[in-house]
């Protein structure tokens, strides 16, 4: 599953990744060139926050409660 998302302020990192930690699998989070661990925050501090961040979640499950947990971030 690959999806958009927007962080919009400090706190969203946070709840993105207590989100992520919550589920099996590799997620993984694109922006530029860079790629990171979406379970990590210094990770996800290191890319350019201001653009649309792409997500790549890859498990066999969850897919579709991931989606609808992340919904609050997803960019437009």
């Amino acid at each position: 599953m690959t999806v958009n998302i927007q962080l919009k302020e400090i706190n969203d990192v946070y709840k993105l990744v207590n989100i992520l930690i919550g589920f099996q699998g590799d997620v993984d989070l694109e922006s530029g060139k860079y790629k990171v661990d979406g379970k990590s925050i210094l990770g996800i501090f290191s890319l350019d926050l201001r653009q649309p961040i792409k997500l790549t979640y890859e498990a066999e499950e969850g897919a579709e409660k991931l989606l609808s947990q992340l919904e609050p971030f997803i960019a437009e």
